[in-house]
Parts: structure tokens; C-alpha cells; sequence
């Protein structure tokens, strides 16, 4: 079967047949040694160096518009682009946390640290620590970050919890996804910033609290001082909303919808991961790879947790072996168009949002609660 071919495999296993949760244990490690004969986990600076040459055209490109074009509405246009462009930033900040990009971690960190604080103006050592135990226990009640009760209710006993307005939107929060996801970059920013003054051990606070600081006194300077009030607020309320969306649709897709796993469960490293990511492929071969530019990698989510250190260019070619592999394994692998991956997205918030009345249960904890 082509990585390319869609299909919707994230079934749990039939009730009665025999559970796999140590397959993956026993064997695991014959994949990885697969993976780093091919070489697959080489770094590959020349490509990321490109990267950031094009993204840092692309940020100067839109300064020059920002200043060309003056007193205009015609500026809600840059706006838009620089929330594209700053994901995108956003995206390398990430990978330099994944140790993708540098050979060492320290460098990566130093990189990271640019990127998300300078760049961005999110916290680095926030994002490190969330995203940390998302990648150890993803999907997992109680352990993941990433299902924790927000805005929007990724667990049927959080959303069976609101009451007020906010069980309203919670049920139909699936249809109000994307409008949500306007506020999400606000929402990141915030809660980057309220980490660095919580009473939690940061690293390097002081550094990112004065780096951010400048970055975001510097960036509404400019702006406000440049521009009229009213188009400086449209201005940065369409560049936070852009970079919201952006940033929630590169990965809500990824886990959303999939498999949650109970607490206590003793599943083995290489299901958990399989059976809680879903990547998202083109139709054809250059459909995915523009999938993989737009989506930062991130439209490889099962290799990707597999192999976090593993460079953005080289997920296509360990996705073939790793359908292989589970396909050996008889572990699903997921993979879906876009649309359908959102679509599932969608119709699972809706029916999370929907517990409240009617009892949801997931087949996954189902299938490993104990009995």
C-alpha cells in the first residue's frame, strides 16, 4: 500500500481478539535499527539553514510591505501574512525543541530560545515543558496536557462538567471550532507569559521575560506608532487570529478524535504512539510533500512521535517503513486527506460536547479498562 493511499485505519482492536500492547515493546527496537542504518536520523543542516534564509526573506518582504504601504486597510493583507509567517517561525522553534535541526541540545536550545522568544514571543522553557508530556503520554487521561480542559472539552466527563453558557458552547463545540481557534493565539501568548511568573522552576525566566518583553514593545510600537489606532488594532487582531488558526490547524489533526488511553494503562511505547497519531497525506506524492511545508512536518504525526530527533525532510521516507512495520504488527496506522482528518475532528468535539446528554464512551478506554 502507497504512504499516499487514504484510508481511516485508527480502529480499536476487535472486542475478543487478542490485545497487541506488547508487540511494540518486543520489537520496537528492530525498527529503530532499520531507521538508523538508513540513516534517517542524520541531522540535515543545509536544509534548515534554507529554511530560515526563506523565512527570513519572506519576514523582511513583509516589513518592507508594512512600510511601503503607510495610512492603509490594505495592511490587514501583512497582517495575514505575518501570522503565517510567524507559525512557520514557530514551527522550526519547535523542531530545534526536538533536537532536529543542531547537533547538540544546547544548540538546539539556543536556537529554540531565538525563534520562540525573539521571533515568535512565546515562551521556549513553556513550550518545552507542555509539549514534553504530550510527546511521553499522548492522548492519556490525566498526563496529557494537550486534552486538558480548556475552552474547548476534549473528554466527555469535562464537558458533562460545564454548566451556563459555557455547556452551551460546549456542545456545539465542534462546529465552533475554527471560530475558536481566532482566540488561540492570544491564548498562547497568555499562557506562555503567565508560566514564566508562575512559581514553577523556569529556566532562563529572566532571559525570556526581558526577551519577550522587548519583542512584543518593540512589535506594538511600530505598529501603533506607524499606523492610526483603529487599523494598528485591526492589524494585530488579524495577525493573532491568522497565527491562532494556523497554529491550531497544524495540530489539532494530529491527536484530536483518536484513541484515548486510560491513566493506569501499561500500553507499550510504539502502540501508544501509533494508535493516538494520525498523519495527513495529499493525494499524490506532491500533494503530501507541499502537506509537509505547510504543516511543518507536522502532517507525519506517527513518525514523528516515534522518532521526535528525526529531521523534517526525512519523515516521508521512515513513514513507509513504519506503515510496514505495522502492518507486520497488525497495529493501525492512520492516515486521511485534510479534509477528512478535520472532519473527524469535528464530529468528535461535537459528540465530547454532546456527553452532557448523552453517555459517550471511548472504545479504546473501553477496550483496556480493566475488567
Amino acid at each position: 500500500m502507497s504512504t499516499h493511499d487514504l484510508s481511516t485505519t485508527a480502529r480499536p482492536p476487535t472486542p475478543g481478539a487478542p490485545l497487541r500492547r506488547n508487540a511494540g515493546a518486543r520489537n520496537f527496537s528492530l525498527l529503530k535499527t532499520r531507521v538508523l542504518d538508513a540513516g534517517l536520523l542524520r541531522r540535515r543542516r543545509g536544509y534548515y539553514l534554507g529554511v530560515v534564509m526563506l523565512l527570513t526573506l519572506l519576514l523582511a518582504a513583509a516589513v518592507t510591505g508594512f512600510t511601503l504601504l503607510g495610512d492603509s486597510w490594505f495592511q490587514l493583507f501583512v497582517a495575514a501574512a505575518l501570522g503565517i509567517i510567524l507559525t512557520q517561525f514557530a514551527f522550526l522553534a519547535h523542531e530545534a525543541s526536538h533536537r532536529q535541526v543542531m547537533e547538540s541540545g544546547p544548540a538546539n536550545d539556543r536556537a529554540g530560545r531565538i525563534l520562540a522568544n525573539a521571533v515568535v514571543g512565546i515562551s521556549y522553557q513553556w513550550w518545552m515543558n507542555k509539549h514534553t508530556r504530550h510527546h511521553a503520554k499522548p492522548n492519556t487521561v490525566g498526563k496529557d496536557p494537550d486534552i486538558e480542559q480548556d475552552t474547548i472539552s476534549f473528554q466527555p466527563e469535562d464537558a458533562a462538567a460545564r454548566t451556563g453558557l459555557m455547556a452551551w458552547l460546549t456542545r456545539r463545540q465542534g462546529y465552533l471550532f475554527f471560530p475558536l481557534l481566532t482566540m488561540e493565539g492570544l491564548n498562547l501568548h497568555m499562557q506562555s507569559i503567565k508560566y514564566l511568573f508562575s512559581g514553577n522552576k523556569v529556566k532562563a525566566r529572566k532571559r525570556e521575560l526581558t526577551t519577550i518583553g522587548l519583542r512584543l514593545a518593540i512589535y506594538l510600537a511600530a505598529i501603533y506608532i506607524f499606523l492610526p489606532w483603529g487599523i494598528a488594532s485591526a492589524f494585530v487582531g488579524v495577525q493573532l487570529a491568522v497565527f491562532g488558526i494556523y497554529m491550531g490547524a497544524s495540530f489539532a489533526p494530529n491527536h484530536k478524535g483518536m484513541p484515548l488511553i486510560p491513566k493506569t494503562s501499561t500500553i507499550d511505547f510504539f502502540s501508544r504512539q501509533v494508535l493516538t497519531s494520525r498523519n495527513i497525506v495529499g493525494k499524490t506524492s506532491f500533494g503530501t510533500r507541499m502537506l509537509t511545508g505547510v504543516f511543518g512536518g507536522l502532517n507525519y504525526q506517527v513518525e514523528h512521535h516515534l522518532f521526535p530527533s528525526m529531521p523534517r525532510p526525512h519523515l516521508r521516507e521512515v513513514s513507509v517503513m513504519v506503515r510496514e512495520y505495522c502492518q507486520e504488527l497488525k497495529v493501525p496506522y492512520t492516515v486521511a486527506s485534510v479534509g477528512a482528518s478535520y472532519a473527524q475532528v469535528i464530529r468528535y468535539l461535537n459528540t465530547v460536547g454532546l456527553s452532557a446528554r448523552d453517555p459517550f464512551d471511548c472504545p479504546m478506554v473501553t477496550e483496556y479498562r480493566p475488567h
